[in-house]
């Protein structure tokens, strides 16, 4: 899995798409310029911190981007990724932030995480960019919100969606999967199928060119929602406001931090990426492509914050 993350990342561009956005509160945007990364080492410049760089900082919640921090798109993560969440979630508590819907979260990481009730309880799942909530309770994940759409907005949703995909060209009849998935509180249009391989997902797209005009074309029809390229091959639509962002803001009021609580990482910093949102809040940023650097990193973490960043697995 490691070589294929590498090699998936290599080709991979920054190029994402944003083409409807709401005011934030006391938005804090440091710089725009995303890094180059190379097996954790620095070669260029992002806002906030980046693999190998100290943060001399004291942090309660470290919050994770899923496809490509901390696994490979849509596959399980890695056991010494596993092996270090669950050390890191014996010092902080940690979430997890997708477009992904919950099911994702469960085949990709949830059942791969030696952990117990305990550390369960300090986990907070966000799927969906954070349109959704979850929490361990009573043993089981319980729903604490959810920003669903109404019938009516999703057919209007997937009418346009697919609509302006096939006026651009950009509609395929073969595909692995599903183009477009409603996940209830978001609508995802894949390009290639949700269940497109790493590789070929990298190659669709691979400077945002794509999702961008799909993003404008979408966003002109449906101008009181949130338009934004997601993954590699993939636009997300959801109530306008609602993004990342709004996540990590309902997180944080529901434990009682601020701003500067919170650490995040994620591989799509860049401007129009998903994760942006968070960075645009003013929220302390951790750049990575691929989860190996988010291992990296999280083996310096818990090296400075006294515990052992080293794990056996297998």
């Amino acid at each position: 899995m490691a070589a294929a993350s590498r090699s998936a990342t290599a080709s991979r561009s920054a190029g994402g798409a944003t083409c409807a956005s709401s005011a934030r509160l006391n938005p804090t945007a440091k710089g725009e310029t995303r890094s180059s990364l190379s097996a954790g080492r620095v070669e260029g410049r992002v806002h906030g911190r980046i693999v190998g760089v100290p943060i001399n900082r004291t942090f309660s919640l470290v919050a994770f981007d899923l496809d490509d921090t901390l696994a490979v798109s849509k596959s399980q993560i890695d056991e010494r990724m596993a092996a270090l969440l669950a050390r890191l979630l014996d010092a902080v508590e940690v979430c997890v932030i997708s477009g992904g819907q919950f099911a994702q979260f469960q085949t990709q990481v949830l059942r791969h995480l030696p952990i117990d009730d305990g550390q369960r309880a300090r986990l907070h799942l966000m799927p969906t960019c954070g349109t959704r909530y979850y929490r361990w309770k009573d043993g089981d994940w319980s729903l604490v919100y959810a920003e669903d759409f109404a019938e009516a907005e999703k057919a209007e949703i997937i009418e346009v969606l697919t609509r302006s995909a096939k006026e651009l060209g950009l509609w395929s009849d073969d595909t692995w999967g599903d183009i477009i998935e409603d996940r209830g509180s978001q609508i995802t249009f894949s390009a290639l199928g949700q269940q497109a391989p790493p590789q070929a997902k990298y190659a669709w797209d691979p400077d945002g060119a794509k999702r961008r005009l799909l993003c404008a074309r979408v966003s002109e029809q449906l101008p009181d929602l949130e338009v934004r390229g997601g993954g590699s091959t993939s636009v997300d639509i959801t109530r306008q406001g609602v993004d990342k962002a709004y996540g990590i803001g309902r997180l944080l009021e529901a434990l009682d931090l601020s701003i500067d609580d919170v650490l995040f990482v994620g591989d799509r910093l860049d401007e129009g990426g998903n994760d942006y949102p968070v960075k645009l809040m003013g929220v302390e940023c951790v750049a990575v492509e691929g989860w190996e650097q988010t291992a990296e990193f999280v083996a310096d973490f818990l090296a400075r914050e006294g515990r052992d960043g080293a794990v056996s697995v297998g």
